[in-house]
């Protein structure tokens, strides 16, 4: 078999194993042509991919997803047919989007598999009116529930670029959650966690915002602080109470070192509280003076600081980017790219030496870099850095990753990626559901170099361990220390 031909079939079963497919487009392949082009373009939830014929082995890795999808077409001999578009959109349900992924973990991972997801978010735009109601101060509240009323859309909040996270609203699930729940005494965002939950296969979800996620770029302070405290209130007084499998972290406004300092104080002892965020670009360096009582604050709570990436076509560099698929594979990682050479060689490990420090939603490709360069630079000018005392590396080791959206088209460099950040103890999978480019747990599972006990660790022990979970009695093993 040719190496291509190998690398479409491993894909295609990897595809029907772990995706819910959609035909963008209908497939015809003339009769009687053995061997001509021809393409079918699928849909699955992390990228978009297309299967190009050109041999009969080629031909065969369509006809298997086609029988998946229902088709028959046994070789290319047969009359040219047409396969039906299955459709995702905003009305449909949870279930049937990851209903491959569940019948895929029945059948090829362990029944005692733990699963922690670090990384999930919900669309609270759904429920803003929900949330501006919380909002503590009453002229904002007053202004915000008005604007809603007669304006619509998110009052108080503030993007300035378009959003082109639907691809046109090709990939619409994300855009607005509309399908129905007919559960009645639950909170509707409750619903659908729990259906997320269930069809990915998971014991925890740590939830954030989504529209959140960008209120650092706020141009009013105040605003950051009052519409953080609101979702905050939102989350922990109306969901999590009610799910106990559910968690989160609250929102640090560190632009007011102040107002950050009293959010951990005021929130830090709350149920399913399991740590901080400070997400996206931020105007304040992390290593500011008026931040240290906030990391002092949380390292004595026992709780963790995690660095959430962030979308941005709003600084002088992402605007000489001209395509959003640019611009977001650059503004996710360079936002935390800046966030870690602060922290690092202006001596946080040294400062706050047991706060669990967290990097999420950039991927991993990065941190291999960041590792060399820092320890080159340091290597030349350690004077720069008097507070470290070991390598740049070296403390970005002890920190976590999480691994969505995980780079994964050359399997030796993911490897070489996992051995350097050592990804046994402290990588943290995550699934960015129900973003476009959500990953699954057969992104880790299906990984051939790890081992067993590492693939456990990731998707669920080392977060356990992290956040202080408790491991249901059917699923407990031992994470490696």
């Amino acid at each position: 078999m040719r190496d291509t031909d190998r690398r479409c079939d491993e894909l295609a079963r990897h595809l029907i194993d772990n995706a819910n497919i959609r035909l963008n487009h209908p497939f015809k392949q003339p009769a009687g042509r053995r061997g001509a082009a021809g393409f079918v373009s699928l849909d699955f939830p992390t990228v978009y991919i297309t299967v190009v014929a050109g041999s009969t082995r080629g031909f065969q890795v369509k006809n298997n997803i086609f029988n998946v999808l229902g088709g028959k077409m046994d070789d290319s001999r047969h009359e040219t047919r047409e396969i039906g578009v299955q459709q995702i959109d905003v009305h449909t349900d949870t279930r049937d989007i990851l209903a491959r992924n569940k019948a895929a973990a029945i059948r090829q991972r362990p029944a005692d598999l733990f699963v922690v997801d670090i990384d999930s978010h919900h669309v609270e735009s759904e429920f803003w009116g929900e949330i501006l109601e919380r909002i503590e101060d009453p002229v904002h509240r007053e202004n915000a529930l008005a604007l809603a009323k007669s304006a619509g859309g998110l009052p108080y909040m503030y993007n300035s670029a378009p959003n082109l996270q639907s691809v046109g609203d090709r990939i619409p699930h994300q855009s607005a959650r509309r399908e129905k729940t007919d559960v009645t005494g639950l909170h509707r965002d409750l619903v659908l966690t729990r259906r997320a939950m269930e069809s990915i296969g998971l014991d925890y979800m740590i939830v954030f915002p989504t529209p959140l996620l960008g209120l650092s770029d706020h141009p009013q302070v105040e605003m950051q602080v009052l519409l953080g405290r609101a979702y905050t209130h939102w989350v922990v007084d109306n969901l999590l109470p009610q799910e106990p499998r559910m968690k989160t972290m609250c929102l640090l406004p560190i632009t007011d070192p102040a107002a950050a300092l009293q959010i951990v104080k005021d929130f830090g002892d709350r149920k399913g509280i399991v740590g901080f965020v400070i997400t996206g670009n931020n105007n304040k360096p992390v290593h500011h003076n008026d931040l240290m009582p906030v990391y002092a604050e949380i390292e004595a709570r026992g709780l963790a600081l995690a660095f959430h990436g962030g979308i941005t076509w709003n600084t002088n560099q992402m605007r000489t980017v001209n395509r959003f698929i640019g611009m977001h594979a650059l503004s996710f990682v360079m936002c935390n790219m800046i966030h870690l050479t602060n922290w690092v060689l202006n001596g946080m490990p040294e400062r706050f030496p047991k706060l669990k420090v967290i990097w999420i939603e950039s991927g991993l490709a990065w941190v291999p870099f960041m590792m060399q360069r820092l320890d080159n630079e340091y290597l030349m000018r350690v004077s720069e850095a008097p507070l470290l005392k070991r390598l740049p590396s070296e403390y970005i080791r002890e920190m976590y990753f999480s691994n969505q959206p995980m780079e994964r088209t050359d399997l030796d460099l993911v490897k070489s990626t996992f051995k350097a950040i050592r990804a046994e103890t402290q990588l943290l999978y995550a699934s960015d559901w129900p973003h476009w480019d959500f990953d699954l747990p057969g992104v880790i599972w299906d990984l051939p170099f790890l081992s067993e006990d590492a693939k456990r660790n990731i998707l669920g022990f080392n977060a356990a361990r992290l956040y202080n979970l408790e491991v249901p009695k059917d699923k407990r093993g031992i994470a490696v220390s």
